[in-house]
């Protein structure tokens, strides 16, 4: 680690703890002296999600977390229920060492963490995921719900 004060390369760290998620680390230069504080942090490789129809774009947080939001609206469901929906799918993928995500295997995984957590949003959310046409398609969600 490049000491950020006089550029020395050689420094050694004096403290090391965790920090939000990250591991924080204070250091000391060598040559000058002085004090500085780095944090370190996983870097996950780039999650690709390959969509109906074969095509590719990066993993969208924001994308899941609106499609979520609209299915629990005037719901029980505070954000960081929400949030954490999306960590978990984010942090699976990263225990798997997995790059690449169907928008099937999303849709799947939020209809299994609404089930848990609001049977009403679960029915919203599976009749847009599903593409619903019909009043069937409701009754037999519904149906699987009580079943």
């Amino acid at each position: 680690m490049k000491c950020p004060f006089c550029g020395y390369d050689d420094t050694k760290v004096i403290d090391s703890r965790p920090s939000e998620g990250k591991k924080r680390r204070r250091r000391e230069c060598t040559q000058c002296g002085k004090r500085f504080t780095t944090y370190e942090i996983v870097e996950r490789p780039a999650l690709m999600v390959c969509k109906r129809d074969g095509s590719f774009e990066p993993f969208d947080r924001s994308k899941i977390i609106t499609g979520i939001s609209s299915a629990t609206k005037k719901r029980a469901v505070s954000p960081e229920v929400i949030s954490k929906i999306v960590d978990d799918i984010e942090n699976k993928m990263a225990n798997e060492m997995r790059t690449e995500i169907t928008t099937a295997e999303i849709g799947d995984f939020v209809l299994a963490s609404l089930k848990g957590i609001d049977q009403v949003a679960y029915v919203r959310f599976a009749s847009i995921y599903k593409d619903f046409s019909d009043l069937e398609s409701f009754i037999h969600v519904i149906t699987e719900l009580n079943g």
